[in-house]
């Protein structure tokens, strides 16, 4: 669920909706072709495929940011790791702000800024403007911002914050997409728009805020809109002219799906002829949801793309009996044809608007005493999956936060065991559900490091109380027939950066935050750091191995966006947006009341506090040694 409105004036629209109403050089610069040519497995200038100190069996599958960031997760199997290591667990504390840029938009700063040829690139939240930094000038001035003007009336569709994720390079462009569903490519030198193309329509209430990810000459990009009937795809455009290739819807027939005989999919459940049809009462497919709002990840050794799709629609679960095929799914799709390698959907007929669209970070190491090609995906249901990427198949499902809405999953059938009095129904509360619909974790991603073989989830404590509510169906406005609340989990903490030991599934440490959620991307170094900040506003870098806090910076704002590092002149450098907003952190905005604990979707009974801890931003800090 993504976006909440025209200078947030439109949350008693939600709320009625949900009752049922209607000097520097960079090393190693990238040429313009190395993402872009055919052979992405081999590291092109600014990436490697060295990493010192990993462990054994631990094998990187696609080359990793050594200098660099030139696609949104760092890499394209979505680590979010670096072997930069300057910066180490010893002289971390000498740590400095050596630049702030502003974009004067204080709203929610998600995403992560792109460093390319001498160059950062920032694409802000709505008007989704483009800002290039001259990084070889002292104090890092403006080049030149490049402005889309996007349709203003795209505000107050979207649901919650006009945020953006971020961008992509290839092939010479910056390549992002604008919240009224347009994807640009822009000239990285000149700041000129190369080409233009329309994804969707604020019409039917379709939005984007997802960063895209080019692979081979191909770009691609989803659709937000699942709380407003959009039924989700995934587009698939040409680099060099914004041709759409192909489309990929979520629901509808296996033609729509792009489901063919090579589609294998590996339990029972999931196979059959369109069952993006027939496990929906007739016609809910049409506004069944399923958008793709996160992370797309690539293995160059497999040639598969990886991706999650979001929640059913209508968010009342009695409204849209049967098991709502492909929502909450996870898709392996051939990058060139579009068609379908395999389907996992780990939520059917999901009550709770748990979308699934977080990251999938694919990775090889040792498992159960075998070397597997593995999809670590944190979900936002609570469960961290493992899962065998060739196949689909569910290898561990072991819960990271305070779960109780399911007690687990049977391997066998890759069916959750769904605890029955934790299922809304109309006119009816469930009650004391966890974790709550902004998930044991939302977007925000994880990284994995391969010197200690742990993945960094930033993770929620929130539970809720949920009802169904009857709705109809009105294109482009709210489609959500629920009433939820939500207020902080058990265990006196709302939030918790989890070290998790992916081999041997279980936590190793964790440092909880008593006050909020984690909200904030996590980056892991070859120094032995990690890097994450707080809604509170603290920046911070934590022991890899102990998770010691070994640093803090306050910034002026909570921070909900990605933390980067890269080099320039020989130094290492460490980046984060300082800005809250989002969803959670829509709460802390002026025109949202604490006294509401309905108001942001719910979220705003967990988060009414907010305010005395963060006021918006609008900041990027960039730190060194």
């Amino acid at each position: 669920m993504r976006m909440f409105g025209k200078r947030w004036s439109y949350f008693g629209r939600w709320a009625a909706a949900m009752v049922g109403g209607c000097g520097l050089l960079l090393a190693g610069a990238q040429n313009d072709n190395a993402n872009s040519g055919n052979n992405v497995s081999q590291a092109g200038p600014g990436m490697t495929t060295d990493i010192p100190g990993a462990l054994p069996g631990i094998h990187m599958v696609s080359p990793v940011p050594d200098g660099q960031w030139t696609q949104p997760a760092g890499d394209y199997a979505n680590t979010r790791y670096s072997p930069l290591n300057q910066i180490t667990n010893q002289n971390v504390q000498n740590l400095h702000v050596v630049g702030t840029m502003s974009d004067g938009i204080p709203h929610g700063q998600e995403g992560q800024p792109l460093v390319v040829n001498n160059t950062l690139y920032w694409v802000t939240p709505f008007p989704n403007k483009l800002l290039a930094y001259d990084l070889t000038k002292p104090g890092f001035p403006l080049k030149w911002a490049f402005d889309p003007h996007p349709d203003n009336r795209s505000e107050g569709i979207a649901c919650c914050d006009v945020v953006n994720r971020g961008a992509a390079y290839a092939g010479g462009k910056i390549l992002y997409n604008t919240l009224d569903d347009h994807t640009v490519a822009v000239d990285a030198t000149t700041g000129k728009l190369d080409w233009e193309t329309t994804i969707g329509s604020i019409k039917y209430g379709e939005t984007i805020t997802m960063a895209p990810l080019v692979v081979k000459g191909i770009v691609y990009t989803g659709i937000s809109g699942g709380e407003l009937g959009v039924r989700g795809r995934l587009t698939a455009l040409d680099l060099n002219t914004g041709k759409i290739l192909w489309r990929a819807w979520s629901t509808g027939s296996d033609a729509d799906v792009r489901i063919d005989a090579q589609t294998k999919n590996f339990y029972a459940a999931d196979q059959g002829k369109d069952l993006g049809i027939t496990t929906w009462n007739p016609g809910q497919w049409k506004m069944g949801g399923g958008t793709i709002w996160g992370w797309i990840s690539y293995d160059p050794e497999l040639n598969l793309i990886f991706y999650g799709t979001g929640n059913p629609g209508v968010w009342n679960p009695d409204m849209r009996p049967g098991a709502n095929k492909w929502s909450c799914a996870i898709f392996a799709r051939d990058p060139k044809t579009g068609y379908a390698k395999w389907i996992y959907q780990i939520e059917p007929h999901d009550g709770w608007d748990y979308d699934s669209i977080m990251e999938n970070i694919a990775v090889d190491m040792p498992w159960h005493g075998k070397q597997r090609k593995l999809l670590l995906h944190p979900g936002r249901t609570g469960f961290m999956y493992v899962l065998d990427r060739t196949t689909g198949q569910v290898l561990s499902d072991d819960p990271f936060v305070p779960v109780n809405w399911a007690t687990g999953y049977n391997l066998k059938t890759g069916q959750p065991e769904v605890v029955a009095d934790k299922v809304p129904h109309t006119g009816q509360y469930a009650m004391d559900i966890c974790p709550s619909s902004t998930g044991g974790k939302d977007y925000i991603p994880s990284s994995f490091d391969p010197q200690t073989g742990l993945l960094y989830i930033p993770a929620h404590n929130t539970c809720m109380d949920y009802e169904g509510m009857s709705v109809n169906y009105i294109a482009g406005t709210p489609y959500l027939g629920a009433s939820v609340r939500m207020y902080p989990g058990p265990g006196g903490y709302q939030g918790e950066l989890v070290a998790w030991d992916v081999e041997h599934q279980k936590e190793v440490w964790g440092i909880k935050d008593p006050l909020f959620p984690v909200y904030s991307g996590v980056l892991s170094t070859g120094g032995g750091v990690v890097f994450y900040g707080t809604m509170e506003g603290w920046f911070r870098a934590v022991d890899a191995r102990t998770g010691k806090i070994l640093w803090q910076f306050k910034t002026g704002s909570g921070i909900i966006g990605d933390p980067i590092t890269f080099t320039a002149n020989g130094k290492q450098y460490v980046a984060i947006f300082s800005g809250i907003g989002g969803w959670m952190g829509a709460s802390a905005l002026p025109t949202v009341t604490p006294d509401d604990p309905y108001a942001t979707l719910g979220a705003n009974g967990a988060m009414r506090n907010i305010k005395a801890y963060s006021a918006p931003g609008d900041t990027m800090y960039v730190f060194a040694l």
